[in-house]
Formats: C-alpha cells, structure tokens, sequence
C-alpha cells in the first residue's frame, strides 16, 4: 500500500521537507476520528430529525388514536344521555306505573346491582387511554343491566294492567239496583237499634228499596258461592265471589235467578228484590265484604252515579232516621 507523501517546513533550513506517512498512522490519526464524529453527529441529527418530524405511520397511528378518542367521547356523551333517559323511565315505572297498580318499587339495589369485580376489566389495563376504555365499559354494563331489570320491571307492569283490567271489571263498583228503581235509602252502614230484634246491632251493609220484583243486578264480574233460603235473617239471599278479596251478598230476594257455581257478569240480573227473612217492607239489603271485613258499599258506588246522584245517595243514607228494614 502505498505511503502518503507529507511535508513538513524546517525553519532552520528555510524549506520544505518531505515526510512519509503510514496508511496505518493517517488511519488512525485522521481518518477514524473523523468518521467517529460523523457517525455520532449522524446519530444525533437522526434523532432530532426523529423528535421533531414524524414518519408516516407514527401519522396514521397518531390520527387513528384521535379519531378513537373522539369516538369514545362521542359514545359517552349517547350513554350519558341514555342514561337520564333511562333514569326517568325509571322514575315513572316506580312513581307512577307501579303506584297505580298498588306495587312496590323496584329496590335502588336491585337496579343499580353490581356485576363483578375490578378483575373483569384487568385486561383493559396497561394502554395509553386505560381509564377512558375502562370507563366506557363500566358504563356500557351498567346500562345493560339496568335494561335488564327495566324490562322485567316492564313485563311485570303488564301483568299487574293484565290483572288490573280483571280487578277493576270483578270490583263490585255499580248499585245493584238501578236508579231508576231505587225509591228510599232505608238503614245505613254501622250500628244501629234493630228494629225487629230491638238491640244495638251492628248493619253490616245498605237497605236499598225498590218495589218486589225489580232487577237486582251483579255489580263486578264473579262467581255464585250461596244461593238459598238457607239463612233466617237474610232470607233468600244469594253470594258472590269477585275474587281478590271482595265478596258481595244480597239479602231478602223474593225470586234467586243464579245458581252455586255460575259465572256471573257486571250487570247480570241476579234476582229480584222482595221481603223474605227478618223484614218487614220489599228491599234488598247488600253488603260489601274485603277479606272477610264488611265495609261500606257506597264507597264502592262512585262508577255508577253522577256527582248528583253520589252526593244525593250520601245525604240519603246520613239522614235516614226510619231503620225499617233488617
């Protein structure tokens, strides 16, 4: 390999002399200094360039990342509001749905129950945007549960309307004489002096009069469960089970148009008014059993009467003061 040629001035000569030089000393003298600082000013330049500008991919995969973070706000914002949507469905099903039907509400417990631990998100765990995924996913179950009960909660009202159209048609909710027909309001509801026995006793329903033979209609859907002479007091008299706790009897009929077993509907003709049993005047007297409990029966009249007529009926039965009728 060939020397490289170097001169060198001598001062004491005054000229030039030439030195030569190793490819061995140049190398390691000049040449790998030189190219060690280039690489370490590349690698630095490299870096930087790094740093300050980014390649194509880091682009796309930074521009995906911002469209998947807007798409999670966005699905956060429609959950939010599903959310106040459903808690107001919520609100209406518990104070107003289940009111109406006489249920309870369904238990914030049973609502808003949880569905497992922190475990069941772990493997959401260790990325950049963790919390936001995490969240969304907490939020997206809890409404899918919330759903689940809210639907249950649902068929469970439509049972309870199920059941209250029933009730509302098996309730004995009209007179059961006709207004047309009904000529005196005779003893009242609670206690009163009997006027055949001659002692305090307590009236466990109304005297209605009406001349023999007028209608005496089924005030709610039911079934006969008496129909007889069997009771002295009541004469020929006849029972109906309304189901849901309500049982009506009708006392005193000259004529029994039911039988023990047959189905009855609101309005049927059940027999005809008449003066059998402790009675001395043509009258039907009916009472209204929940549970066993007699109550009042004109509480019970309000669907069949005008405000008029409602009134009118409840000033007859406080002013009756002639308890003619057993």
């Amino acid at each position: 390999m060939m020397k490289k040629i170097k001169y060198q001035f001598d001062r004491e000569t005054l000229s030039f002399k030439k030195i030569d030089i190793s490819f061995k000393d140049m190398f390691f003298k000049t040449i790998l200094p030189q190219s060690i600082i280039a690489i370490i000013f590349g690698a630095v330049l490299f870096l930087l360039l790094n740093l300050v500008i980014e390649s194509p991919l880091e682009r796309e995969l930074r521009e995906d990342q911002n469209n998947l973070l807007i798409q999670y706000e966005l699905l956060n914002k429609e959950m939010n509001s599903s959310s106040l949507q459903l808690a107001s469905m919520q609100q209406r099903d518990d104070d107003v749905y289940r009111k109406i039907f006489q249920a309870d509400a369904v238990p914030s417990s049973v609502r808003k129950a949880g569905f497992g631990g922190i475990d069941k998100y772990a493997y959401l765990t260790g990325f950049q945007n963790s919390d936001i995924v995490i969240n969304t996913a907490q939020q997206i179950d809890l409404i899918s549960r919330q759903l689940v009960v809210q639907s249950k909660s649902y068929d469970e009202v439509i049972d309870l309307v199920k059941n209250k159209e029933k009730m509302l048609a098996s309730m004995p909710a009209i007179q059961p004489i006709s207004n047309k027909d009904l000529t005196r309001f005779g003893s009242p509801f609670g206690y009163r002096m009997h006027p055949i026995l001659g002692y305090l006793k307590m009236h466990a329903g109304v005297d209605l009069t009406a001349p023999t033979g007028t209608n005496i209609y089924a005030p709610g859907d039911g079934v006969v469960i008496r129909a007889d002479a069997g009771s002295r007091g009541y004469g020929n008299h006849v029972r109906i089970n309304h189901g849901y706790g309500y049982i009506t009897v009708y006392g005193h009929l000259s004529k029994i148009n039911v039988r023990v077993g047959q189905k009855v509907k609101r309005g049927d003709v059940i027999g005809l008014v008449g003066s059998t049993g402790l009675s001395t005047s043509p009258h039907l007297h009916y009472e209204v059993r929940i549970n066993n409990k007699p109550v009042n029966p004109l509480n019970f009249y309000y669907n069949d009467l005008t405000d008029e007529e409602f009134d009118k009926m409840i000033a007859m039965s406080a002013n009756a003061n002639t308890h003619i009728f057993e």
